[in-house]
């Protein structure tokens, strides 16, 4: 039985390659300027997971067109391709390598779902290139990358939207402008869930590379580490090498959402405790991390919990958001709904659910050139996943830690200062200069 599954993917490999090798030939489309009849070429790196939203997205905006599917993996690749023919009924371009993507002139932007490892990278050389670029969140797996990343946006003048879609929520829009304008007072502090299901992973340990995956280009800017599918393609989240938890997954909606209600950069103080206490598995990253972000200037507070499996939830929320005033509280779920409870009695306040198209939001402004119209810029994307990152060095030091947000490194603490990079891997190197 193995072997038919092995020569099954063979076969398949090969049909893709020879399609992809087809495909791979750039349509030459001028895309320096878009007029009312012109299509957005877009191009989607990583189509294994969150790829096929960003897929589906953008191909059911007008006047916008997924030109290229990208993928190391020709398997999903091949697979992704053929779906997306037999659902519009036209073929794609087909990329193994993002480095060809960059290099085909017709294509306008790019939206990267790849792991989290390879974001500010590909941000970076999508920039360098020319192209617009929407990213999935977290924007980075490093803060010196994110800072890299916002860095390359200016320079090169493109338009990044960090992917957090509760930023584009006419509810949560909404529900901010109650926290500027007083409705729960004076609000100090915000507190961020990530109460998911995580099951136990298992532990698969190594073997060799899958025929028609590309590992080296998969592992990127990571240290190389022998095959596992213990992170690929999904479990990634929860290694340091890849990923960062879920406070660095399902969490950068809230923490990004805690950072815009309360009005706040990163902060200087930051403690945090947790662990693995479930399952003997291979995950790296603790499944309950609780973190505290103290801001002493603004005398603001955030709170961070991550739980996994069975659990309860805070006044409705799951996933979600609390913000705490002086005359009430909001509470935001999700992605489009926020309610609001005033005074000691909890008068239930003001309330909404609707939501919004973040890929709308970053089409708009890649049409008009215009960063002020994303509801998600990059510096949003440092900022949000700087605060995942924080918490999880506080986690990995096991103390305090004291931070300055102006050089955005820790206060003479060289052996935290670590954890805000990684070493080097040629090719794939996030440059000084970008």
């Amino acid at each position: 039985m193995k072997e038919e599954k092995k020569e099954s993917r063979r076969s398949f490999i090969k049909k893709s390659a020879g399609a992809a090798a087809l495909l791979t030939i750039p349509t030459i489309i001028p895309a320096s300027v878009f007029g009312a009849n012109d299509k957005v070429r877009v191009a989607v790196l990583g189509v294994n997971g969150r790829g096929t939203a960003h897929i589906q997205g953008f191909s059911n905006l007008p006047d916008v067109e997924v030109a290229c599917l990208c993928d190391p993996d020709l398997v999903i690749l091949g697979k992704r391709a053929q779906e997306f023919e037999a659902k519009y009924g036209k073929k794609v371009i087909q990329q193994q390598d993002l480095r060809k993507v960059f290099e085909d002139k017709s294509i306008d932007a790019v939206s990267i779902a790849t792991p989290n490892h390879w974001h500010s990278l590909a941000t970076i050389w999508a920039c360098q290139a020319g192209k617009d670029v929407y990213v999935e969140k977290p924007g980075s797996h490093n803060i010196r990358e994110g800072r890299k990343m916002v860095e390359a946006a200016k320079k090169y003048d493109r338009i990044v939207q960090h992917g957090v879609q509760l930023r584009s929520s006419v509810a949560v829009q909404e529900a901010i402008k109650h926290l500027r304008d007083g409705l729960i007072g004076n609000v100090y502090m915000a507190r961020g869930l990530v109460f998911r299901w995580r099951d136990d992973v298992g532990k698969k340990g190594t073997e060799p590379v899958p025929e028609g995956l590309d590992y080296d280009l998969w592992t990127g800017p990571a240290a190389m580490q022998p095959f596992s599918h213990d992170w690929v393609h999904y479990n990634w989240h929860w290694h340091w090498n890849y990923g960062n938890g879920d406070v660095g997954n399902q969490g950068i909606h809230e923490t990004d959402l805690c950072m815009w209600g309360l009005n706040v950069g990163l902060p200087e103080v930051i403690t945090a405790g947790g662990g693995k206490f479930l399952f003997d598995d291979a995950k790296e990253t603790p499944e309950v991390l609780a973190t505290t972000y103290y801001y002493p200037k603004e005398k603001k507070i955030i709170e961070f919990e991550v739980r996994p499996w069975i659990t309860n939830g805070e006044n409705g929320a799951e996933v979600g958001n609390i913000f705490y005033g002086s005359d009430g509280y909001l509470v935001v779920y999700n992605y489009d709904r926020y309610e609001s409870f005033l005074g000691r009695n909890k008068k239930p306040g003001p309330s909404r659910r609707e939501g919004g198209d973040h890929f709308l939001n970053f089409i708009q402004a890649v049409r008009a050139h215009d960063k002020s119209i994303l509801n998600a810029p990059v510096e949003t994307a440092h900022l949000a996943s700087g605060l995942a990152h924080l918490g999880n060095i506080a986690y990995r030091t096991g103390r305090t830690l004291y931070f300055d947000p102006v050089t955005e490194k820790f206060v003479k603490d060289k052996a935290a200062d670590k954890y805000l990079t990684r070493p080097e891997r040629k090719p794939f190197v996030v440059p000084d200069e970008v």
